[in-house]
């Protein structure tokens, strides 16, 4: 599970989405990913990108500076600002890559025709496996959107309602499959963002439950409910 949504694997097609034009394929990013060409220089950005992430879940956005950033990642801070310009940048990238590890995972579900059901308990599975892989980033993309840069926002929240979307339209075509209920979807989808995302405030990775674990038992509790025999409706 732990390496469900590996950053590494999956990089190669976050960074084509944030590079329209690759080396590759000269193909307007934002469709399929496809292999490029990544560099040194691109890893070492990631590298960055996942220590300011810790940095930030560890001792907070506010008190973390670029020095510390620089200084965990062992480089002169002018080597720093090589890759980044600032620590909005920085907290930017990392809206980023979080949401689309989300939109790769959503790919690859759709791509493998679930149905609404398993494709629903997919994607809870993808939010709480982050939480083993990515913690920062989802402390960050949860607590850290206001400090977001303006000029950065309407990009970012264009993808996060995206994936939104993708859930709400498993849940509505659940409903007219007949394999979900007569729900009000917009209630559904919002109760399902509801249990995942809240789950890193309490979730132990070294705990005696593992994500997917965790994932399954939301899945049955949505699908099922709390009642049991006769009380079941």
């Amino acid at each position: 599970m732990a390496n469900r949504l590996d950053g590494r694997r999956l990089w190669s097609g976050i960074w084509r989405r944030s590079h329209p034009y690759s080396r590759a394929t000269g193909r307007a990013g934002g469709g399929p990913m496809t292999a490029v060409e990544v560099t040194p220089a691109d890893l070492r950005r990631q590298e960055i990108i996942s220590k300011a992430a810790a940095l930030f879940d560890e001792v907070g956005y506010g008190s973390t500076s670029m020095d510390s950033i620089a200084r965990a990642m062992e480089m002169a801070k002018p080597t720093l600002y090589h890759y980044f310009r600032s620590k909005d940048e920085i907290l930017s990238s990392i809206h980023e890559e979080f949401i689309d590890l989300l939109i790769a995972q959503h790919e690859a579900h759709q791509a493998a025709g679930l149905r609404p059901g398993e494709a629903i308990q997919e994607h809870v599975a993808d939010i709480l496996s982050l939480m083993d892989t990515h913690h920062g980033h989802v402390r960050v993309f949860f607590e850290h959107y206001r400090e977001l840069p303006v000029s950065r926002r309407a990009e970012i929240d264009h993808k996060r309602s995206a994936y939104f979307e993708f859930v709400g339209r498993m849940v509505r075509d659940g409903i007219a499959s007949g394999e979900f209920r007569d729900l009000n979807p917009t209630i559904t989808t919002m109760a399902i963002f509801g249990m995942a995302n809240w789950t890193y405030q309490w979730y132990d990775p070294s705990g005696s439950l593992d994500s997917r674990t965790i994932a399954e038992s939301f899945w049955d509790l949505l699908q099922r409910g709390m009642l049991s025999g006769e009380d079941a409706r």
